[in-house]
């Protein structure tokens, strides 16, 4: 019987089937013993070849050789990992290997990975494979996997789906890059102010994906807001809030005065109702009471993880996958890359397996503990949470139940894992419980409802917490509970008063990573209703595996802006231009719906219900039509129109001119678009005729309406984003002037600026609302020279100014997350938290809170000790799970070694090498200079000096007895 050959994604997922199998004897790109050969891919190894490796003058991009759909596609070996190709090529066509088990990862881009190679370098004939197919690294799921293994044929078509992904992919961005690139790249690069020609970048998820950005920033933009007021009343001696309906019976249901049924367009409405229910009864009208029943969250796929990642620890998707990966690789979950919400029947066989396991680990164990003890998972089979039909590659994320690596956790990695454990264990526990109280009131036939809402069994939230949850009790809810009871439907009700509330619409919220991921997976649709999303879900844009790194791509490219801190994505200048040029060539790539559509044809072929060729028919006479109608069609004008109000300041400006439709000022000339902003038409080329013009005024452009506004009505409206000389924003409206010799100017306007209110805070002295001031932040009843008004504001704290979002912070939570970048008294940088301190006569003061503060970690560092992150400290490096409270914790820390303290560079270097090149300047407890490497020994840091580069100005210390073995946490100064 001849050999066993076992094919895996990565080099560690091999080692971990050589542990389990005993397979022992690394080769060169191998493990081997009597049995099996055990080889790795280490991701793609062969993949399709770019356009020029079918005839060289494709290398030259032109229109004429478009579109580019070869009838047969090439592929090739990646260059960088030809070594590991041939290794796996040659294992497969070995006379003494009967079976194949090919073992990627389980979904369609490991088979994508595994079908280039066996199309590209085939199999040797007779070879028998097979497919292996596992939902974690455990041993028992490994020897489940190569036991189970069905053949490779099974998931053909899973195969060609892959496939026909990569060849979209590739079509698409070839032929669209290309085409939009040839015609419009040049134009593109001069407004973008490039350093270096850069291309356009297309692609079928991609440019849908910033379509989506581009429109919602856009919605932002436009928005315009809108006040409308709302009618309370206050009720009985527990002052119960209710609110003014306008139900039928109403005087003003249905009256076109309403903003909504709650509230009025003007406020002067709003005061009339006042006054016609003032002095008037109130009536109860009913007074109902129920309790409803709320259940625990579905558990994890990737997208929900991303996003609740991404919401919570202000991580991206891709950060998120990555240490959802890890966690998989280090057997403590299942596999990460699944779309599904659910537990298969069969996994709900066996649950109890990985709940057990749970018991060991101290955060959740009291709760595994009880659900084993009552048995609550024997009819989870039976529940919404297992369902077939709703399984395809893959089961949830979940824990497997083994915990050997759990200590080997970073922060971050722990967070995670803890939030997968919570919510699987969640589903086990009893639905949450509430208690709902509905009275309504009138006064004459006016009606106004109060609401309250608590919780009176937690069920699943006693695990899973109360985060998001909006049971939490208001004053007015917990005085209805107070006195319930006493309030009988007809009784009659004291009125305290009546007042107006005001309100106001909000623009639509940008996206953030993690929402951009959940309205990836819905088509486009941003829905944060769990219940709703799942009742919609449908083919996506992209898939797990693909959404994250698109979303870096985009970033990466700079077509978007991601804000690291809270993890909001805007676009970039350059993406908005693009977003203008494929607009008018190929608006369908735009389209949620389209992609997403495009998607399901994916699906299709895996299950057979679409055919291969079919698809790819469809495909190809997509790109011919666009390609061959982007060639046909000359855009330059109105794509130019469309891309010069994002032209970047040191950009080659675009020769376009177009009329906007007003008169100049000064003449009877027409104002129209120029390279740098507006000017009259009777401008000369040689410097003569009218010179009217404006271009960018305090660093910023207008609009064609506001330049038509500023003409016509000779005032703009309030316009926000100008800079002045001092690089601070502001706000003003341009008034136009006519001087007496005839000229235009136009000048600033401040009359009509009105302080910007920071949404959501109030004053912590008086509750007033709290406004941005030119010195900082204030309280609206601030006044400079005025002792009696309300003191509080904020200027710059240790010569730094606080951001809009670290005030509302603040003043939301009483103080601040880590701000960096403070100045000593004595010129020194320092990290520290903001709190409120509020003394016994109610003044407030700000207080720095230095116990609170963020370590600042060294990227891509960790403890060779214990896997944790590397932080920098007082003096100089220490693991982040050092614990000087505790004899437990880590201890590994690096200070000033003889004299010399370390750079993050260093650090890194040697706990990645193992080892630091020689290193001059160190110096003996006699005083005497040196030279030395080092070496991590131990989990210590040592001087090496058999690998030190003496020289005539190196020497060893006199005493090298005395340096010879520095510990990592010695001399700490």
């Amino acid at each position: 019987m001849g050999k066993r050959l076992i094919i895996t994604e990565k080099p560690s997922v091999a080692q971990e089937f050589a542990k389990v199998l005993n397979v022992s004897g690394r080769r060169d790109g191998c493990i081997e013993n009597s049995d099996y050969v055990i080889t790795w891919c280490v991701g793609h190894l062969v993949g399709l070849v770019y356009p020029e490796e079918y005839d060289i003058k494709y290398k030259e991009w032109r229109l004429e050789d478009l579109p580019f759909l070869p009838e047969e596609y090439k592929y090739d070996v990646i260059g960088s990992v030809r070594k590991q190709y041939d290794i796996v090529h040659n294992a497969l066509h070995r006379e003494d290997i009967d079976v194949v088990y090919w073992a990627g990862d389980a979904g369609k881009e490991g088979q994508t990975i595994e079908e280039n190679i066996r199309n590209f370098g085939g199999v040797r004939e007779g070879m028998e494979e097979k497919r292996v197919w596992i939902d974690s690294q455990t041993e028992e799921e490994i020897l489940r996997g190569i036991n189970e293994a069905k053949p490779m044929s099974s998931y053909a078509n899973l195969g060609k789906s892959g496939i026909m992904r990569t060849i979209e992919d590739y079509a698409v961005g070839i032929n669209f890059s290309r085409a939009m690139s040839v015609k419009y790249g040049r134009m593109l690069n001069k407004a973008a102010g490039t350093k270096s020609y850069t291309a356009i970048a297309v692609g079928r998820v991609m440019t849908c994906v910033l379509g989506m950005v581009v429109i919602r920033e856009r919605e932002i933009r436009n928005f315009v807001e809108t006040p409308f007021y709302r009618v309370l009343g206050s009720f009985s001696e527990a002052e119960i809030e209710g609110e003014w309906k306008a139900i039928e019976g109403s005087k003003y249901f249905q009256s076109p005065l309403l903003y909504k049924e709650n509230g009025f367009k003007e406020e002067k409405d709003a005061k009339n109702l006042i006054e016609e229910l003032s002095g008037k009864k109130g009536i109860i009208k009913s007074v109902k009471k129920n309790n409803t029943n709320k259940k625990a969250p579905l558990l994890f796929n990737l997208a929900e993880l991303q996003a609740e990642c991404s919401k919570r620890y202000k991580i991206s998707p891709d950060e998120t996958l990555q240490i959802a990966q890890n966690l998989y690789e280090k057997k403590l979950t299942t596999y990460p890359r699944t779309d599904a919400r659910v537990l298969s029947s069969a996994v709900a066989k066996v649950i109890s397996k990985n709940i057990n396991g749970l018991r060991g680990y101290d955060k959740v164990s009291q709760y595994a503990e009880h659900i084993l003890q009552d048995e609550l998972y024997k009819n989870i089979a039976k529940t919404q949470y297992t369902d077939d039909s709703k399984v395809t590659d893959h089961y949830a994320i979940i824990p497997t139940g083994q915990l050997t690596e759990l200590r080997s956790l970073s922060p971050m990695e722990s967070k995670v894992y803890e939030l997968i454990a919570r919510r699987f264990l969640a589903i086990f526990y009893p639905n949450a419980v509430y208690q709902n109280i509905r009275l309504e009131i009138t006064i004459d036939n006016e009606l106004f409802t109060a609401n309250a809402k608590r919780n009176v069994e937690p069920g699943y939230l006693e695990v899973i917490g109360n985060v998001n949850d909006d049971s939490k009790e208001s004053k007015t809810s917990s005085k209805l509970f107070d006195i319930i009871d006493t309030l009988k439907k007809g009784n009659p009700i004291e009125v305290n008063s009546l007042y107006i509330k005001h309100g106001k619409t909000s623009p639509p919220k940008r996206y953030t990573s993690g929402s951009m991921i959940l309205a990836m997976e819905n088509a486009g649709q941003l829905i944060e209703d769990e219940e709703l999303r799942a009742q919609i879900k449908g083919s996506g844009i992209g898939t797990s595996a693909t959404r994250a790194e698109i979303i870096k791509k985009l970033v990466r490219i700079k077509y978007l802006n991601l804000n690291k801190k809270t993890q909001i994505l805007t676009p970039n200048k350059i993406g908005e231009m693009i977003y203008e040029i494929v607009n008018l060539t190929v608006p369908a790539l735009l389209s949620p719906k389209m992609t997403a559509n495009w998607e399901k044809g994916l699906d299709g072929i895996t299950k057979g219900t679409v055919s291969y060729e079919e698809y790819r028919s469809k495909l190809e006479n997509f790109v011919r039509t666009e390609t061959i109608s982007m060639i046909n069609n000359d855009l330059t004008s109105e794509i130019a129109e469309k891309i010069i109000p994002f032209a970047e300041d040191n950009a080659s400006k675009i020769r376009y001119r177009k009329k906007i439709g007003v008169k100049c000022p000064e003449c009877d000339g027409e104002l129209e678009t120029t390279p740098f902003g507006y000017g009259c038409s009777n401008y000369n080329k040689d410097g003569s005729g009218c010179r009217f013009a404006i271009g960018k005024i305090a660093g910023r452009p207008l609009s064609e309406e506001e330049v038509i506004s500023l003409i016509n009505d000779g005032k703009t409206k309030v316009l926000d984003g100008f800079i002045s000389k001092k690089k601070k924003n502001f706000s003003a409206s341009l008034v136009l002037t006519k001087g007496e010799d005839g000229k235009a100017a136009v000048n600033f306007d401040f009359a009509d600026v009105k302080p910007e209110v920071i949404e959501d805070v109030k004053c912590p002295m008086c509750g007033s609302p709290v406004e941005i001031t030119p010195f900082g932040y204030a309280c609206k009843r601030y006044e400079s020279g005025n002792p009696a008004s309300c003191r509080f504001a904020i200027g710059k704290l240790a010569g730094k100014s606080l951001t809009k979002a670290n005030i509302k912070e603040l003043l939301t939570e009483g103080h601040t997350s880590t701000i960096r970048g403070f100045t000593s008294k004595d010129k020194k940088k320092f990290d520290a938290c903001i709190k409120l301190d509020k003394n016994e006569e109610g003044n407030v003061s700000l207080k720095f809170d230095f116990d609170n503060v963020e370590a600042r970690t060294v990227k891509d560092c960790k403890c060779p000790l214990c896997g944790g992150d590397i932080t920098i400290t007082p003096f100089g490096y220490g693991c982040s799970n050092y614990d000087r409270n505790t004899k437990t914790g880590c201890r590994f820390a690096i200070g000033q070694i003889a004299g010399v303290k370390l750079n993050n560079t260093q650090v890194k270097n040697l706990l990645k090498d193992g080892r630091l090149d020689t290193i001059d300047g160190f110096t003996s407890k006699a005083g005497n200079k040196f030279s030395a490497a080092l070496k991590l020994e131990n989990g210590r840091v040592v001087f090496d000096f058999n690998n030190t580069n003496n020289s005539q100005t190196r020497k060893k210390p006199e005493t090298p007895a005395d340096t010879e073995k520095v510990p990592s946490t010695a001399n700490n100064e």
